[in-house]
Parts: structure tokens; C-alpha cells; sequence
């Protein structure tokens, strides 16, 4: 396909789950626990019914104020809606986009089951299960072009590991999905996620977190309550920021050092700021508090991370300039409320900043290389 003779892959493109996926797919031992999808008929939003908790626990009353869209993306997706965001749909906002390969990230399931915490790891796993099968019916629409990332149940490492290695040898997952939370407050540095992060780097397969503003638990920017604006400028940069760090200094890539993550959907800008931090607080403690270290933050970064840029994003000039571009992956972040879609990849093409082998790379080369689809 290409755009304007540009390959693309989309490193963050949205699903809508149905509203009976867990009828349908949830192993039926855990049917009266099932999540339950509310919306009207026709809409993307709604309330997630979840352990007694609505999700997300903010703008449930006026799911309008979440989900609403510009007069002309809402308009562009109305015959996805009028079909149910359905597999062929799906496709077919590819096309609009100029998008070649998409790998699909969830919706409803941004929050059930990893945004609560207290789950317990049984439900947590035939949850993702279920998500994850019917991520696979849908992709398989076009399997060559429309990749799974399957969803890991937080509540329990040691069941992640093993719904990885299902995910990947009987879906074809080509990435796990995490929100970047500390879920029942394990951090990612814990031991209690060795066995997962080893199972990734064998199966070479990256974990691509992506936030969703509106857990149950308290995250970066709660404090906030129900001011959206606040709420959702804090939650997806911070956390990644932390997921970040705890995965570097931490010590996961020094450990594992196949293992590839991507922090999607919180832009990019923020990047050089945290590395120079990063490597000037490790210049200082490192022999205190990360004495198992063999390079400066920076380097594991270049080395074993990525993050997602959207098509709007002004700043992204200073992160390439900073980094070259080669660990900058793009996103169009649809059907979201915040999406340009049906013109993100266009938007991004628009950035006479950038040189035509900084586009490249980010528009496909790098998305390629973090998904193993060279």
C-alpha cells in the first residue's frame, strides 16, 4: 500500500471490544464473575462493569467528555461504528489511513482486568484469555496485516509467563500488552516478574505498555479526580516514566538483555528530559543503589526500549535529535478521542522537520525491528 511512498506500521492501533465478547469467550467457570461491557448502541465509550467497580473510575457519568471526537474523525468512523468495529472495519480504517500492518492494543480492556488491583490470578488470566482469543477471530480478517498484542494478566506474573507462551505459539501474538502500573504493587524490577520477562526474550516478542486513564487503583494524577485535563496529562507520561525506570535501574535489561519494550501513547518529548536524569542520578548512586549496572540508563534505552510518537506532536524534532530517531515509533492512536484520524499518517508526513530517513524510520523501520517483523 504505502502513503506518499512511505511504508507503515502502526505501532498503537485500537480495537472496540464487543459488548458480549466475555459471554462468548470467558471460560464459563468464571461466567458470574464476568466483566459486562455497558454503552449505547452505535458508541465507542460506555462504563466497564468489573468485581463490583465501574470502569474507568472517572467520567462515568458523561462518558460523552472521554470519548468525544472532532466533527470530522467522528464522521470518519461512522460506518465502523454502524458495523461494530468489526474485523473488515477494521481493515478498511487501515486503508483509509495508509496504515500497511497494524498491531491492535485494546480498548475495554485497558482496564479489565489490570485496572484493579486485588484480582485474583485464575480470573485475571481467563479474562485475557478470553481477550486474547477473540483479538486473534478478529486480526484473523487479515492475519498478514492485522497483528495481536496479547493482553498479560498483571495479578499474577507466573500465569503471564504462560499466557505469553500460549498467546505467541497458538495466536501469533507478536507482542504482550501491560499497563505501565505497578499492579498490587509489584514493581517491574520485583522477582516476581523474572520468569515473565525471560519467557519474553525467549519468545522475542517486546511488552508494549500503554496506560488508560481511569484505573480503579490510584495512579499518577488521581489526586486530580475527575479534572480530565489533569487526570489524563499525568497518567500516561508519568507511568511510563516510572515503568521506565524500574525496568532500567532496576536492572531488567542489564538481566535480560533481548528483552525489547515499548512505552506507547504518552509521546515522546518527555524522553530526553528522563535519560539525562536518569544518567546524572546514576553518575551519583550508582554504587549504592545499582551497583549490578554496566552502562548509564541511556544506553539500555538505545539498546532495549522504544516509544510511540502520535502525528501532532510538535516536539518530537528534540527527541530525534537527541536519540537519531531509531527508537521512535509511530501510532494512530485509532479510534481514540485523541486520534487525527482519518489523517495521522498524513499529520505526521506534514513534519518539515524531520528528514525523509527520520520518517522512515519511525513511520516503519523501527515499528519493524521492536515487532520482529523485518
Amino acid at each position: 500500500m504505502s502513503r506518499n511512498g512511505y511504508k507503515v506500521m502502526d505501532s498503537d492501533m485500537h480495537v472496540i471490544e464487543p459488548a458480549d465478547l466475555f459471554e462468548r469467550y470467558l471460560d464459563a467457570r468464571f461466567a458470574d464473575r464476568a466483566p459486562r461491557i455497558s454503552r449505547a448502541p452505535g458508541k465507542r465509550g460506555g462504563v466497564f462493569l468489573f468485581e463490583g467497580r465501574r470502569l474507568p473510575a472517572c467520567d462515568v457519568d458523561n462518558p460523552h467528555r472521554m470519548y468525544g471526537m472532532s466533527g470530522r474523525t467522528d464522521e470518519a468512523t461512522r460506518p465502523m461504528r454502524e458495523r461494530g468495529y468489526d474485523g473488515p472495519s477494521q481493515l478498511e480504517a487501515m486503508d483509509m489511513e495508509g496504515i500497511d500492518v497494524a498491531v491492535m492494543y485494546p480498548t475495554v480492556c485497558l482496564y479489565v482486568p489490570n485496572g484493579l488491583d486485588g484480582v485474583d490470578g485464575p480470573l485475571s488470566a481467563a479474562v485475557c484469555r478470553a481477550y486474547n482469543n477473540w483479538l486473534y477471530d478478529l486480526c484473523q480478517t487479515d492475519p498478514a496485516r492485522m497483528k495481536v498484542a496479547a493482553m498479560l494478566p498483571q495479578h499474577d506474573p507466573k500465569e503471564a509467563a504462560r499466557e505469553a507462551r500460549r498467546a505467541v505459539h497458538e495466536l501469533g501474538a507478536v507482542a504482550a500488552h501491560m499497563r505501565p502500573n505497578f499492579v498490587n504493587g509489584v514493581a517491574f524490577h520485583s522477582a516476581d516478574y523474572a520468569e515473565l520477562w525471560a519467557a519474553l526474550e525467549e519468545l522475542n516478542v517486546p511488552v508494549g505498555f500503554h496506560e488508560g486513564t481511569g484505573a480503579a487503583y490510584r495512579q499518577d494524577g488521581s489526586e486530580f479526580g475527575d479534572n480530565r485535563l489533569m487526570l489524563h496529562a499525568c497518567s500516561h507520561p508519568i507511568g511510563m516514566m516510572k515503568a521506565m525506570i524500574s525496568m532500567i535501574c532496576g536492572g531488567v535489561f542489564e538481566s535480560f538483555p533481548g528483552l525489547r519494550a515499548a512505552y506507547l501513547e504518552a509521546n515522546a518529548g518527555w524522553v530526553p528530559f528522563w535519560l539525562g536524569r536518569m544518567d546524572r542520578d546514576y553518575a551519583l548512586y550508582r554504587e549504592w543503589d545499582a551497583p549490578f549496572l554496566t552502562r548509564p540508563p541511556s544506553e539500555y534505552f538505545a539498546r532495549n526500549c522504544y516509544v510511540g510518537t502520535e502525528a501532532d506532536e510538535a516536539e518530537l524534532r528534540y527527541t530525534v535529535d537527541a536519540g537519531g530517531g531509531r527508537n521512535v515509533v509511530f501510532s494512530s492512536d485509532y479510534p481514540h478521542h485523541d486520534s487525527e484520524f482519518p489523517e495521522s499518517v498524513n499529520e505526521f508526513l506534514r513534519h518539515d522537520d524531520l528528514t525523509d530517513e527520520a520518517k522512515r524510520a519511525i513511520l516503519w523501520d523501527n515499528c519493524a525491528r521492536l515487532y520482529a517483523l523485518e
